[in-house]
């Protein structure tokens, strides 16, 4: 039973990476969209293309920290202790991420959208780094079970600082890629150009990263990087082969397809850290069968996740379905 439990929080941490990952990138390039004439076509794409669904793509933290919560209390408690810095700052990006983002909308004045288009901006790039700093702490071991880690050696060190900046590469890659379907979409064939080329740039950025953080697995993390190399390695090529099919399909200006690619291989990438990090759920402590919570409340979990899977999902799917068509966003304008 608590593996069951584990496959359904990573399945909630897969699809708040694609979801909220692709959200966050979205600030990224909002970020760097340059200045109030040059960014404007990019940031109108961006705000028709989040608005509909970024409340949505975020429920998926709600998720997986509910499930964490009831379904392996003992490691809520070791990550929400000794993470307790990183957590807090990413928190507080998101508190402020989605202020900026809701008041930017509403606002009228030159000055306000500046204040509030930055906020949004910025945060979109802090709180996936520190997410991915607890993601690299947990996965390297040093979150210890009793949760009186070192709170700061525990997510300023190597394997934190790649799993940070990976993080907001492969935020940036997911966004650019769904942003060049948006452009596609409305007809936009020089914002079309401009995107695949943020998108492949991302890319190689990602794969880079992931390349040289082997070597820092290596000498910081082994077991996860031998896990990696060994047990999950069919997953990790999965994921490199989704992302060149990804970069073909964008070459070909096939955006549709080309995002099904990119958010498949980046859940390859986190199927492979849950295969690499198993049976542990704390890197290199705690298996999951000592972590879970007594059988009955892992049975509530199960059946609480089908009777939302039947309930809810469909109407995600559709909100989803909805806002790619367009339909939201001109309801919303």
């Amino acid at each position: 039973m608590s593996d069951v439990a584990g496959v359904i929080l990573w399945t909630g941490v897969v699809f708040y990476a694609v979801f909220g990952g692709a959200d966050f990138g979205a600030g990224f390039w909002d970020l760097t969209a340059g200045g109030a004439e040059r960014g404007r076509r990019p940031r109108a794409l961006i705000d028709a293309a989040v608005g509909p669904v970024w409340e949505a793509n975020h429920v998926w933290l709600i998720f997986c920290l509910v499930v964490l919560w009831t379904a392996f209390p003992s490691a809520f408690a070791a990550i929400m202790t000794t993470l307790a810095l990183p957590l807090t700052i990413a928190a507080f990006g998101i508190v402020v991420r989605g202020a900026g983002f809701a008041f930017l909308r509403v606002s009228t004045r030159l000055s306000r959208q500046r204040v509030f288009g930055a906020a949004f901006a910025t945060s979109s790039v802090i709180t996936p780094f520190f997410l991915g700093t607890v993601a690299g702490g947990v996965a390297s071991g040093r979150v210890p079970v009793g949760g009186n880690g070192d709170p700061l050696d525990s997510w300023v060190n190597p394997t934190s600082i790649l799993g940070g900046v990976f993080a907001v590469a492969v935020c940036a890659y997911l966004a650019a890629v769904f942003l060049v379907y948006e452009a596609d979409r409305r007809g936009d064939e020089q914002l079309v150009g401009a995107l695949r080329a943020r998108a492949i740039g991302a890319a190689v950025a990602a794969g880079t990263v992931s390349i040289a953080g082997l070597f820092v697995l290596a000498d910081d993390a082994p077991r996860l990087h031998d896990r990696l190399l060994g047990a999950a390695l069919p997953v990790v090529v999965v994921s490199v082969l989704l992302g060149l099919v990804a970069i073909a399909l964008l070459l070909r200006v096939a955006a549709g397809y080309a995002r099904v690619a990119a958010a498949a291989a980046v859940a390859a990438v986190i199927a492979s850290w849950g295969i690499a990090q198993y049976p542990n759920i704390l890197g290199t402590r705690l298996p999951l069968d000592r972590a879970a919570a007594p059988g009955t409340t892992l049975a509530w979990v199960l059946g609480t996740f089908v009777v939302a899977a039947v309930l809810i999902g469909p109407s995600l799917v559709w909100l989803y379905l909805l806002a790619q068509r367009g339909e939201l966003s001109e309801l919303d304008t």
